[in-house]
């Protein structure tokens, strides 16, 4: 490591003025930036910390959907929305490990858009709306590939908005050194069709699978998608796991997330 002011504003305001300082980086949970910081892979000589702002924690139910701060824990999602949305806490509850849990947030894991994070998958298999001091930003729009999304400089996720579908679940097949995401899948089913996430797959990070969605909407069933083949052209290929094996696990997690949900 190596020396570094940090500031712990606790407002959005002051968040946002102290990352206009030269040369300030968000610090969320941590769980990226403090290893990268160890590994000199980053330098920023300030570090400006949100976990301190109360504006940006909690879970909330309006309209539909579900609201949780972007300072709010991967542990607390898993912990207040299992009464709503059972799958989204589900996937919370099995990031990681505790330690991970406990300091890790939803709004940094956004932020960072890792290719095998598994909050990725929920946001974009919900049709999920990121919401920035700024604006508002539908998941669609908002990945853009790996480590790359569309916020902007100085940009804070301050919440994030989930429409609640009628049915859901996700399927991480994990590997074991890390806790992420060898491949996972999002399915989440609404009253005008299905959304399919996939990560840890795809070297352009997370994405939707849109051929699953168009058989699923039709015929929510794991049969709906057994013709259906997975292209290994663009996919990871690592000592972990062959392009070719990770295309086969979007199809088989595809189908246990569908029969899980039902």
């Amino acid at each position: 490591m190596y020396a570094f002011d940090i500031e712990r504003p606790a407002s959005v305001a002051d968040a946002v003025a102290a990352l206009g300082t030269e040369d300030a980086q968000a610090l969320g949970g941590g769980q990226t930036l403090i290893p990268t910081l160890k590994q000199r892979l980053a330098a920023p000589s300030r570090l400006v910390s949100l976990s301190g702002v109360t504006e940006m924690q909690g879970v909330a139910s309006e309209a539909g959907n579900i609201r949780i701060g972007g300072a709010t824990t991967h542990a607390t999602v898993a912990s207040q929305v299992g009464g709503t949305y059972p799958a989204l806490a589900d996937l919370a509850a099995n990031i990681g490990d505790p330690a991970v849990r406990n300091r890790g947030t939803i709004g940094g894991s956004l932020a960072n858009n890792d290719p095998a994070a598994c909050y990725p998958a929920a946001a974009l298999g919900s049709g999920a709306t990121i919401i920035t001091n700024k604006r508002q930003i539908a998941a669609d729009d908002y990945f853009q590939g790996m480590f790359t999304t569309a916020l902007e400089e100085g940009e804070i996720i301050t919440a994030v908005s989930f429409p609640v579908p009628e049915k859901a679940n996700y399927q991480k097949f994990v590997q074991p050194a890390s806790r992420f995401a060898l491949v996972g899948v999002f399915v989440a089913k609404y009253s005008d069709g299905v959304r399919v996430a996939v990560t840890g797959a795809s070297n352009e990070g997370v994405h939707r699978w849109s051929a699953a969605e168009e058989a699923l909407s039709g015929n929510f069933s794991a049969d709906a998608i057994a013709d259906l083949s997975v292209s290994a052209d663009d996919l990871i290929n690592d000592l972990h796991g062959s392009a070719e094996y990770r295309a086969h696990l979007v199809k088989v997690m595809t189908g246990r997330a569908v029969a899980a949900a039902m």
